[in-house]
Protein backbone atom coordinates (compact mmCIF):
# COMPACT_ATOMS: atom_id res chain seq x y z
CA UNK A 1 0.00 0.00 0.00
CA UNK A 2 2.64 2.28 0.91
CA UNK A 3 4.67 1.56 -2.23
CA UNK A 4 1.29 2.38 -4.10
CA UNK A 5 0.85 5.70 -2.65
CA UNK A 6 4.15 6.88 -3.09
CA UNK A 7 3.93 5.02 -6.98
CA UNK A 8 1.45 7.24 -7.18
CA UNK A 9 2.90 10.76 -5.45
CA UNK A 10 5.44 10.36 -8.04
CA UNK A 11 3.39 10.76 -11.11
CA UNK A 12 4.24 14.52 -13.27
CA UNK A 13 1.61 16.91 -12.45
CA UNK A 14 -0.06 17.57 -16.53
CA UNK A 15 0.25 20.94 -17.08
CA UNK A 16 -3.27 21.92 -17.83
CA UNK A 17 -5.45 22.33 -21.37
CA UNK A 18 -6.18 26.16 -20.81
CA UNK A 19 -2.27 26.83 -19.50
CA UNK A 20 -1.06 24.95 -22.85
CA UNK A 21 -3.63 26.96 -24.99
CA UNK A 22 -2.58 30.76 -23.08
CA UNK A 23 0.61 29.81 -23.95
CA UNK A 24 -0.08 28.84 -27.92
CA UNK A 25 -2.60 31.89 -28.03
CA UNK A 26 0.41 34.20 -26.80
CA UNK A 27 3.19 32.60 -28.82
CA UNK A 28 1.04 32.29 -32.37
CA UNK A 29 -1.88 34.32 -32.39
CA UNK A 30 -5.66 33.69 -31.35
CA UNK A 31 -6.65 31.61 -34.75
CA UNK A 32 -8.03 28.22 -34.40
CA UNK A 33 -8.51 26.56 -38.37
CA UNK A 34 -11.34 24.52 -38.82
CA UNK A 35 -10.83 21.58 -40.61
CA UNK A 36 -13.73 20.97 -42.58
CA UNK A 37 -14.02 18.95 -45.05
CA UNK A 38 -17.45 19.57 -46.86
CA UNK A 39 -18.16 17.63 -50.02
CA UNK A 40 -17.53 20.91 -52.30
CA UNK A 41 -14.41 21.77 -50.71
CA UNK A 42 -12.96 18.79 -52.04
CA UNK A 43 -14.14 18.87 -55.01
CA UNK A 44 -12.96 22.63 -55.51
CA UNK A 45 -9.42 21.15 -54.66
CA UNK A 46 -9.73 18.82 -57.53
CA UNK A 47 -10.20 15.55 -54.84
CA UNK A 48 -12.52 13.04 -54.63
CA UNK A 49 -15.61 12.74 -51.81
CA UNK A 50 -13.91 9.40 -51.13
CA UNK A 51 -11.73 8.61 -48.34
CA UNK A 52 -8.82 8.86 -50.05
CA UNK A 53 -9.46 12.33 -50.50
CA UNK A 54 -10.38 13.32 -47.10
CA UNK A 55 -6.60 11.91 -45.87
CA UNK A 56 -5.05 14.18 -48.00
CA UNK A 57 -7.34 17.22 -47.61
CA UNK A 58 -7.13 16.68 -44.14
CA UNK A 59 -3.25 16.17 -43.76
CA UNK A 60 -2.60 19.07 -46.28
CA UNK A 61 -4.74 21.39 -44.01
CA UNK A 62 -2.26 20.10 -40.53
CA UNK A 63 0.84 20.29 -42.65
CA UNK A 64 0.35 24.12 -43.54
CA UNK A 65 -1.33 25.82 -40.49
CA UNK A 66 0.53 23.90 -37.75
CA UNK A 67 3.26 26.05 -36.84
CA UNK A 68 0.49 29.46 -37.32
CA UNK A 69 -2.36 28.14 -35.69
CA UNK A 70 -3.03 27.88 -31.51
CA UNK A 71 -5.20 24.92 -32.67
CA UNK A 72 -7.10 22.82 -35.67
CA UNK A 73 -10.57 21.94 -34.89
CA UNK A 74 -11.94 18.91 -37.37
CA UNK A 75 -15.45 18.88 -38.10
CA UNK A 76 -16.20 14.99 -37.00
CA UNK A 77 -19.39 15.15 -38.66
CA UNK A 78 -17.59 14.95 -42.03
CA UNK A 79 -15.72 12.55 -40.95
CA UNK A 80 -18.38 10.51 -39.59
CA UNK A 81 -20.25 10.93 -42.73
CA UNK A 82 -17.66 7.86 -44.49
CA UNK A 83 -17.90 5.47 -41.75
CA UNK A 84 -15.21 3.81 -39.76
CA UNK A 85 -12.83 4.38 -42.48
CA UNK A 86 -13.77 7.86 -41.91
CA UNK A 87 -13.19 8.31 -38.63
CA UNK A 88 -9.83 5.96 -38.77
CA UNK A 89 -8.50 9.11 -40.98
CA UNK A 90 -9.59 11.69 -38.00
CA UNK A 91 -7.16 9.28 -35.47
CA UNK A 92 -4.60 10.29 -38.16
CA UNK A 93 -5.17 13.98 -38.13
CA UNK A 94 -5.52 13.71 -34.29
CA UNK A 95 -2.11 12.04 -34.48
CA UNK A 96 -0.31 14.21 -37.27
CA UNK A 97 -1.57 17.37 -34.84
CA UNK A 98 -0.32 16.09 -32.14
CA UNK A 99 3.24 14.89 -33.89
CA UNK A 100 3.40 18.66 -35.41
CA UNK A 101 2.98 20.45 -32.31
CA UNK A 102 -0.36 22.09 -33.03
CA UNK A 103 -3.55 21.41 -30.49
CA UNK A 104 -6.54 19.90 -31.59
CA UNK A 105 -10.11 20.32 -30.59
CA UNK A 106 -12.79 17.82 -31.88
CA UNK A 107 -15.43 19.34 -32.75
CA UNK A 108 -18.08 16.49 -32.12
CA UNK A 109 -20.61 18.49 -29.69
CA UNK A 110 -21.08 15.54 -27.49
CA UNK A 111 -23.65 15.36 -24.62
CA UNK A 112 -25.76 13.02 -22.78
CA UNK A 113 -26.23 11.50 -19.70
CA UNK A 114 -24.84 8.98 -17.03
CA UNK A 115 -22.81 6.25 -18.22
CA UNK A 116 -23.59 7.49 -22.20
CA UNK A 117 -21.78 10.52 -21.02
CA UNK A 118 -19.03 8.73 -19.82
CA UNK A 119 -18.57 6.60 -22.75
CA UNK A 120 -18.00 9.81 -24.76
CA UNK A 121 -15.58 11.09 -22.30
CA UNK A 122 -14.02 8.21 -22.47
CA UNK A 123 -13.37 8.04 -26.63
CA UNK A 124 -12.61 12.07 -26.91
CA UNK A 125 -10.46 12.64 -23.58
CA UNK A 126 -8.75 9.28 -22.35
CA UNK A 127 -5.16 8.68 -22.72
CA UNK A 128 -4.77 6.01 -24.73
CA UNK A 129 -8.20 6.59 -26.32
CA UNK A 130 -7.29 6.49 -30.60
CA UNK A 131 -9.54 9.73 -30.76
CA UNK A 132 -8.25 11.47 -27.84
CA UNK A 133 -7.99 15.10 -28.70
CA UNK A 134 -6.40 17.69 -26.78
CA UNK A 135 -9.94 19.16 -26.37
CA UNK A 136 -13.34 18.37 -27.38
CA UNK A 137 -16.89 20.72 -27.93
CA UNK A 138 -19.62 19.39 -25.76
CA UNK A 139 -24.05 20.14 -25.79
CA UNK A 140 -25.04 20.94 -22.11
CA UNK A 141 -28.81 21.41 -23.10
CA UNK A 142 -29.43 18.13 -20.75
CA UNK A 143 -28.24 20.28 -18.06
CA UNK A 144 -24.77 21.42 -17.61
CA UNK A 145 -23.94 18.84 -14.58
CA UNK A 146 -24.92 16.07 -17.14
CA UNK A 147 -21.28 16.72 -18.65
CA UNK A 148 -19.53 16.19 -14.86
CA UNK A 149 -18.18 12.81 -16.53
CA UNK A 150 -16.21 14.91 -19.19
CA UNK A 151 -15.16 17.95 -17.12
CA UNK A 152 -13.57 15.03 -14.53
CA UNK A 153 -11.47 13.39 -16.82
CA UNK A 154 -10.17 16.18 -18.72
CA UNK A 155 -9.07 17.70 -15.96
CA UNK A 156 -7.62 14.29 -14.95
CA UNK A 157 -5.53 14.02 -18.09
CA UNK A 158 -4.94 17.71 -18.90
CA UNK A 159 -7.05 18.36 -21.69
CA UNK A 160 -10.34 20.60 -22.59
CA UNK A 161 -13.89 21.36 -23.36
CA UNK A 162 -15.67 24.12 -24.83
CA UNK A 163 -19.46 23.90 -23.86
CA UNK A 164 -21.72 25.60 -26.38
CA UNK A 165 -23.12 28.73 -24.84
CA UNK A 166 -24.45 31.05 -27.48
CA UNK A 167 -24.33 29.88 -31.47
CA UNK A 168 -25.07 32.08 -33.97
CA UNK A 169 -27.37 29.63 -35.59
CA UNK A 170 -31.57 31.81 -35.45
CA UNK A 171 -32.92 28.78 -33.91
CA UNK A 172 -30.34 28.76 -30.92
CA UNK A 173 -32.65 31.80 -29.66
CA UNK A 174 -35.04 29.60 -28.54
CA UNK A 175 -33.19 27.77 -26.42
CA UNK A 176 -30.20 29.95 -25.08
CA UNK A 177 -32.30 33.02 -25.14
CA UNK A 178 -34.56 31.60 -23.10
CA UNK A 179 -35.06 33.66 -19.99
CA UNK A 180 -34.31 36.87 -20.69
CA UNK A 181 -31.66 38.57 -17.54
CA UNK A 182 -31.25 34.65 -16.27
CA UNK A 183 -31.49 33.04 -19.70
CA UNK A 184 -30.09 29.61 -20.41
CA UNK A 185 -27.11 30.78 -21.96
CA UNK A 186 -26.19 32.76 -18.89
CA UNK A 187 -26.48 29.53 -16.64
CA UNK A 188 -24.23 27.83 -18.68
CA UNK A 189 -21.37 30.80 -18.66
CA UNK A 190 -21.82 30.49 -15.05
CA UNK A 191 -21.28 27.07 -14.43
CA UNK A 192 -18.23 27.23 -16.61
CA UNK A 193 -16.96 30.21 -14.39
CA UNK A 194 -17.38 28.08 -11.18
CA UNK A 195 -16.29 25.41 -12.98
CA UNK A 196 -12.90 26.66 -13.89
CA UNK A 197 -12.45 27.61 -10.38
CA UNK A 198 -10.05 24.60 -10.25
CA UNK A 199 -7.67 25.66 -12.54
CA UNK A 200 -4.92 28.36 -11.47
CA UNK A 201 -3.38 30.01 -14.53
CA UNK A 202 -4.91 32.72 -17.02
CA UNK A 203 -7.36 30.12 -18.91
CA UNK A 204 -8.88 27.56 -17.36
CA UNK A 205 -9.88 24.58 -19.30
CA UNK A 206 -13.11 24.76 -19.62
CA UNK A 207 -14.08 27.23 -22.92
CA UNK A 208 -17.17 28.42 -24.38
CA UNK A 209 -18.88 28.49 -27.90
CA UNK A 210 -19.95 31.79 -28.39
CA UNK A 211 -20.68 32.38 -32.43
CA UNK A 212 -18.50 35.25 -33.61
CA UNK A 213 -22.22 36.53 -35.56
CA UNK A 214 -23.84 36.72 -32.02
CA UNK A 215 -24.04 40.78 -32.76
CA UNK A 216 -25.23 42.00 -29.39
CA UNK A 217 -26.57 38.47 -28.13
CA UNK A 218 -24.18 39.30 -24.75
CA UNK A 219 -25.21 43.06 -24.26
CA UNK A 220 -28.89 41.67 -24.31
CA UNK A 221 -28.67 38.44 -22.34
CA UNK A 222 -26.35 40.51 -19.55
CA UNK A 223 -23.69 37.87 -19.91
CA UNK A 224 -20.05 38.76 -19.22
CA UNK A 225 -17.48 36.65 -20.56
CA UNK A 226 -13.92 37.80 -18.89
CA UNK A 227 -15.30 36.21 -15.43
CA UNK A 228 -15.58 32.83 -17.22
CA UNK A 229 -11.73 32.95 -17.94
CA UNK A 230 -11.67 30.22 -20.33
CA UNK A 231 -11.38 30.55 -23.69
CA UNK A 232 -13.95 31.33 -25.90
CA UNK A 233 -14.22 29.79 -29.18
CA UNK A 234 -15.71 31.77 -31.64
CA UNK A 235 -16.45 30.07 -35.09
CA UNK A 236 -17.65 32.56 -37.90
CA UNK A 237 -14.83 34.35 -39.14
CA UNK A 238 -14.25 34.65 -43.00
CA UNK A 239 -16.84 33.17 -45.10
CA UNK A 240 -19.81 33.62 -42.48
CA UNK A 241 -19.29 36.89 -42.29
CA UNK A 242 -17.11 38.22 -39.09
CA UNK A 243 -14.76 40.28 -39.42
CA UNK A 244 -11.49 40.27 -36.77
CA UNK A 245 -13.29 44.50 -36.26
CA UNK A 246 -16.93 42.56 -35.30
CA UNK A 247 -14.84 40.12 -33.17
CA UNK A 248 -13.48 43.23 -31.07
CA UNK A 249 -17.22 44.71 -30.85
CA UNK A 250 -18.77 41.78 -29.98
CA UNK A 251 -16.34 40.53 -27.50
CA UNK A 252 -14.93 43.83 -26.24
CA UNK A 253 -13.26 43.14 -22.82
CA UNK A 254 -13.15 39.58 -23.67
CA UNK A 255 -11.26 39.57 -26.89
CA UNK A 256 -8.30 38.61 -25.14
CA UNK A 257 -9.51 35.27 -24.27
CA UNK A 258 -10.95 34.59 -27.71
CA UNK A 259 -9.77 31.89 -30.11
CA UNK A 260 -11.10 33.15 -33.50
CA UNK A 261 -11.75 30.23 -35.64
CA UNK A 262 -11.60 30.01 -39.42
CA UNK A 263 -12.57 27.07 -41.58
CA UNK A 264 -13.62 28.02 -45.59
CA UNK A 265 -12.31 31.19 -45.55
CA UNK A 266 -8.58 29.69 -45.23
CA UNK A 267 -9.70 26.20 -46.55
CA UNK A 268 -10.67 27.95 -49.91
CA UNK A 269 -7.50 28.98 -50.68
CA UNK A 270 -6.20 25.18 -50.84
CA UNK A 271 -4.68 23.00 -52.14
CA UNK A 272 -1.94 24.42 -52.23
CA UNK A 273 0.06 24.28 -49.04
CA UNK A 274 1.87 27.74 -49.83
CA UNK A 275 -1.56 29.34 -50.25
CA UNK A 276 -3.02 27.71 -47.31
CA UNK A 277 0.21 29.15 -45.49
CA UNK A 278 -0.90 32.70 -46.51
CA UNK A 279 -4.50 32.74 -45.85
CA UNK A 280 -3.75 31.92 -42.35
CA UNK A 281 -1.05 34.67 -42.20
CA UNK A 282 -3.93 37.37 -43.57
CA UNK A 283 -5.99 36.32 -41.06
CA UNK A 284 -3.94 36.23 -38.13
CA UNK A 285 -2.32 39.89 -39.47
CA UNK A 286 -6.23 40.94 -38.84
CA UNK A 287 -6.56 39.50 -35.43
CA UNK A 288 -3.66 41.12 -34.08
CA UNK A 289 -3.84 44.15 -35.69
Amino acid sequence: MAESAASQQAQPVRESFGSRLAAAMLDRGPLCVGIDPHPQLLADWGLNDDVAGLERFSLTVVEAVASLAAAVKPQVALYERHGSAGMAVLERVLAASAEAGVLSIADAKRGDIGSTMAAYADAWLRDGSSLAADSVTLSPYLGFESLRPALDLAAQYGRGVFVLALTSNPEGKSVQHVGGEQSVARRIVSAAAAENQRYEGVLGSVGLVVGATIGSALTDLDIELGPVRGAILAPGLGAQGATPADLRATFADAYPQVLATSSRGILAAGPSAAALRDAAEETLAGLRS
